[in-house]
């Protein structure tokens, strides 16, 4: 069985720093903060444990920026998104959940191309 390492990309790594940082004060990000490191935990378990993004739904902005060809989503308290792609690691026994985006729902919809009413 393949082992399975968790990475932020520099953006989702900020987010989950910010929420670190807010989360004795804010009982909303102390909330997401505790859903993220739950759901590390579930993807490092089951590293397809995410919704599976269509192909043709991927932004853009990843498939230039870290060159992905899948995109999971994993569902926040408070509309809050976890996005991650799969990638093989630095042997044959591991692959990384590389998590592009920790993001709330306006943000989530911006990249996806969703418009608000």
């Amino acid at each position: 069985m393949k082992s399975v390492r968790v990475i932020f990309s520099p953006e989702a790594g900020e987010v989950y720093k910010y929420l670190n940082r807010e989360a004795s004060d804010s009982k909303k990000e102390r909330m997401i903060l505790k859903a993220v490191n739950q759901k590390i935990g579930l993807i490092k378990a089951n590293f397809h444990y995410g919704d599976p993004v269509a192909k043709k739904l991927i932004p853009e902005e990843y498939k230039i920026k870290y060159d992905i060809s899948n995109l999971f989503r994993v569902e926040l308290p408070d509309f809050w998104r976890m996005l991650y792609t799969l990638t093989d690691g630095d042997s044959e026994i591991e692959i990384v959940a590389f998590v592009l985006d920790v993001i709330d729902h306006k943000e989530y919809d911006k990249k996806f191309g969703y418009r608000g009413d």
